[in-house]
């Protein structure tokens, strides 16, 4: 019976380590090995190869990592600090491995939260220019009105964290629901917002981050599917990029493109 064989930057996107052009970036850099040899363009894998990427097993991290979509209740907290709070996520779930939670729910929140122990991908989804969609369902306390729609999506000032949000997607579910699409993550956001124009939340849930969307009871968790998890890593590195571009100033950039001009001139 014949090995099955896999193009290697299909394994490395399978594996959950990124995206197929980014593995493709990481093999031309000869940053991959396979059985400790430097692999060309295209070269196949099977699942007895032992596939590297800067020196670390590719087939333990895809056994070591534990990536997790949690619905999280009403009333608990989202720390790893179970000496001082005894309603933390972490004694909630009681998964058999340490995991932490990326980012934040606030306590009186329910729905969507990712748990993992992978740090690489925690500091990704986190880096505040990413501009990763999160959706939320919002009940509040009175009856919604167009300019309360109008004023959530064009974005409100918060004194005390004297910053103003970035426009966002807002929609009337009924007279008292709403949704609405962050790209950004301060602290009790929405709250904070409905207490500007006056109203208070009476519940909110999230029901979706970048490509994962809520669909497991309250309370329970599941691991992220290979699809989702693959697609994360393409959203992460298409983020990556433009961060990276961001950062850059306009003489780093002309430097870059001098040197780049003289490589090929070589």
């Amino acid at each position: 019976m014949e090995e099955k064989l896999t193009r290697l930057n299909k394994y490395l996107s399978e594996a959950g380590y990124c995206s197929r052009r980014e593995a493709d970036r990481l093999i031309d850099a000869g940053r991959v090995t396979i059985n400790g040899s430097v692999p060309e363009l295209g070269t196949k894998v099977t699942q007895n190869d032992v596939v590297e990427v800067d020196g670390k097993s590719i087939s333990e991290r895809k056994a070591d990592f534990v990536y997790l979509a949690f619905n999280k209740p009403v009333g608990i907290v989202c720390t790893t600090d179970t000496r001082v709070e005894k309603d933390n996520i972490i004694d909630f779930i009681k998964y058999p491995k340490r995991v932490f939670p990326i980012g934040r729910l606030d306590k009186p929140s329910e729905g969507l939260i990712f748990l993992t122990d992978d740090g690489d991908i925690v500091n990704k989804i986190l880096r505040a220019s990413n501009n990763h969609d999160k959706e939320y369902i919002v009940n509040v306390d009175k009856p919604i009105s167009q300019t309360f729609i109008k004023r959530m999506a064009g974005g409100i000032y918060l004194e005390d964290l004297d910053k103003t949000t970035k426009k966002c997607t807002v929609r009337k579910i009924d007279a008292h629901t709403f949704s609405i699409i962050l790209t950004q993550g301060l602290n009790r956001q929405i709250r904070r917002m409905c207490e500007y124009l006056t109203y208070e939340v009476t519940s909110l849930k999230r029901t979706r981050i970048m490509n994962v969307k809520l669909d497991i009871p309250v309370g329970e968790y599941r691991e992220f599917t290979t699809e989702e998890l693959k697609t994360i890593n393409l959203l992460l590195e298409d983020s990556d990029k433009h961060y990276r571009e961001s950062k850059q100033t306009p003489e780093i950039k002309e430097t870059r493109k001098i040197h780049s001009i003289n490589r090929r001139k070589e």
